[in-house]
């Protein structure tokens, strides 16, 4: 069972990793919190299952959503973000919080219509239920479709940050902006496809957690939100490489806790942790800005 169980947090940590990147990915670049990657979270599963529902395969309803999603990052950055640049960087940090809380309510309350407030679930045998067994341990098809996706969503977003033209650019954006511009770099380009990465990568784990609980309903996202504060604070806030050593021990953690303590627990352990380490690591387990394996180091 101890076996199973680091299995399971594995995984877990395995969707945390790919809802946290996109959230700290956001803030490495741009040093804002977008309260809104929630509901597009949550809108991504929303997208997916109405595409399987309207027949469509699942594997062309994620590519919709993928891109539905990214173009909701993208309009909330230029319509609402790129609006406040303008001001002072305090000022411009607060404004982008108001605004993506906005659109998250907006978001939230279309979806909440949608759905007539009711729990949604795909058909079944939208995916195969197919289990296998070794080592004395249990895991299903989709978790393996899971951690593979995952895994190779990670590695192709740290290729594209380290070793292309383009990632050169993100991270140079991510140290320093205006020292950015004067070499020549288009920051616009740049906040418009973090913003659209990140977007795209919420929409995969919306449809991913979708799947695994079979549920789908307005408010899915507020839980996920809470729990990629938890990682990206651990991991330090812009530290890609530090949210997905987080977002593993932190499913790791759940799983353990949900096993072997008391129910109720779990969220307490959690948090008391975060508490202690801020205590003792105000920037997190990892550090600050984004280290080798996320954008840059400031």
């Amino acid at each position: 069972m101890f076996a199973q169980q680091i299995l399971n947090g594995l995984i877990s940590g395995a969707i945390y990793a790919l809802f946290a990147l996109g959230f700290n990915l956001i803030f490495g670049v741009q040093k804002v919190l977008n309260l809104a990657h929630g509901a597009i979270f949550m809108s991504g599963a929303f997208v997916a299952y109405y595409g399987v529902v309207g027949g469509m395969p699942l594997w062309f309803a994620i590519l919709v959503a993928m891109v539905v999603c990214a173009a909701f990052s993208v309009v909330l950055d230029r319509f609402g973000i790129k609006l406040l640049r303008k001001y002072s960087h305090a000022d411009a940090e607060f404004g982008a919080m108001v605004i993506s809380i906005g659109v998250g309510q907006v978001l939230t309350s279309v979806a909440q219509k949608l759905s007539d407030t009711k729990v949604l679930s795909f058909p079944f045998g939208t995916f195969p239920v197919e289990f296998f067994r070794g080592f004395g341990l249990r895991i299903s098809l989709l978790q393996i479709t899971i951690t593979v996706l995952v895994i190779a969503l990670v590695a192709f977003l740290a290729y594209f940050l380290q070793k292309t033209t383009f990632g050169r650019q993100v991270r140079a954006v991510a140290i320093n902006p205006r020292a950015s511009a004067l070499l020549g770099i288009n920051a616009r380009s740049v906040f418009m496809l973090t913003f659209s990465i990140a977007g795209a990568m919420a929409a995969i784990a919306g449809v991913m957690i979708a799947l695994s609980f079979n549920s789908i309903q307005f408010m899915m996202g507020e839980p996920y939100m809470l729990k990629a504060f938890v990682v990206v604070v651990l991991g330090g806030l812009g530290n890609l490489g530090g949210a997905v050593v987080a977002s593993l021990l932190l499913g790791v953690a759940q799983a353990m806790s949900a096993a072997y303590l008391p129910p109720g627990l779990t969220d307490i352990l959690i948090f008391s942790t975060l508490f202690v380490v801020l205590i003792f690591k105000p920037n997190g387990l990892f550090g600050g800005a984004l280290a080798p394996a996320g954008v840059g180091r400031q």
